[in-house]
């Protein structure tokens, strides 16, 4: 009963402190982690309240997450394959396989490693297999490559909760984040998609709130990306005095921040809620935090086979930031030394 009342205090802890924590601020990156480590606390808890029955839960949870490891690479490989089908050649559309495929030499190379261990007779043979250069740096590789995968999977897991949590209604304004015209004034499918969940949130609010389409022209295309969503809202029944327009920015920063003057330059209430493709919300939440805008992340759906490598590439921006890839580095060179430690003091 005692092990059953300390790993549930343990995980109460946990939670509390990640839910203390995205209460005040969704857009931290701690929160990944602390998310993480509640989710974790929760498998030792019910184990423990299982009694004679947690054993074979930790053996059913562990097998079933080596099952889900294994079948990883192949499923990034081939929502590869299917994304250069469906999107064309682009370096942005190569990163689910590219992704795959490293993965899969990670896993491959664990097992060599493993069966090179094993056949290692005697101590004096496996010691020497430690301190082999081809081991270590075999070892170091797959480390890496885990390293890396963990802390995506981490990344993914407060995504994904930033979607599934309830939001709140009766918005004051709905930014509406913009994305490249096709053929220069035609809207791709990505930006229907978030227009539509706008379009819902307003249908949905007991009274209704201003819509603010945010996008500038960019050099290809025949108008801004804010008209063109503002004339689909419009076709969409959204009336005149509702749209207020954003046509200057170029990137998200500036989506945000010149979105964000028009709401300064208006009286009254200003809670406000942001519209962007559901892999998107956390960078755009951050980018909020940034220029002091208040407001809640509002994801719309994406095409499935779209959703992994737009995925992997928020997590390549969110980690490009200085202060993200020296704590990244750091845990990374942590692992490293460790793993040197361990096995050259065999």
């Amino acid at each position: 009963m005692m092990p059953a009342v300390l790993t549930g205090l343990f995980s109460l802890l946990c939670w509390a402190a990640f839910l203390f924590a995205f209460h005040r601020d969704r857009s931290r990156y701690r929160n990944c982690y602390l998310l993480f480590l509640a989710l974790l606390s929760l498998f030792p808890f019910l184990i423990n309240v299982l009694g004679e029955h947690g054993t074979f839960v930790a053996l059913v949870i562990a097998d079933t997450v080596l099952v889900c490891l294994l079948i990883v690479p192949f499923f990034l490989i081939v929502n590869g394959v299917i994304m250069l089908r469906k999107e064309g050649p682009h370096p942005a559309h190569l990163l689910s396989l590219v992704l795959g495929i490293v993965v899969f030499i990670g896993e491959a190379l664990a097992v060599a490693l493993v069966f090179a261990q094993a056949f290692s007779y005697g101590p004096e043979k496996t010691a020497a297999l430690y301190r082999s250069g081809w081991f270590l740096a075999g070892l170091l590789l797959c480390v890496s490559v885990i390293y890396v995968s963990m802390a995506f999977v981490i990344f993914m897991l407060y995504t994904l909760f930033l979607q599934i949590i309830p939001k709140k209604k009766d918005f004051d304004y709905v930014i509406i984040h913009g994305a490249g015209l096709l053929q220069g004034g035609r809207l791709s499918r990505l930006l229907r998609d978030r227009l539509d969940k706008a379009i819902a949130v307003y249908r949905k609010d007991p009274t209704p709130p201003r819509l603010i389409p945010s996008g500038g022209q960019g050099a290809d295309e025949a108008l801004s990306e804010a008209e063109a969503m503002a004339r689909y809202l419009r076709e969409k029944g959204i009336p005149e005095a509702d749209i207020l327009m954003e046509d200057e920015s170029k990137t998200t920063y500036e989506n945000i921040l010149f979105s964000k003057r028009i709401l300064d330059a208006r009286p009254g209430p200003k809670y406000t809620a942001l519209v962007t493709s559901n892999y998107h919300v956390y960078r755009a939440l951050r980018y909020c935090k940034k220029v002091g805008l208040s407001c809640t992340g509002i994801g719309s759906r994406v095409a499935f086979y779209y959703w992994p490598s737009a995925l992997i590439r928020e997590f390549i921006a969110i980690h490009a930031e200085a202060k993200h890839a020296v704590i990244f580095l750091a845990g990374w060179l942590l692992c490293m030394l460790g793993i040197l430690r361990v096995f050259l003091l065999q």
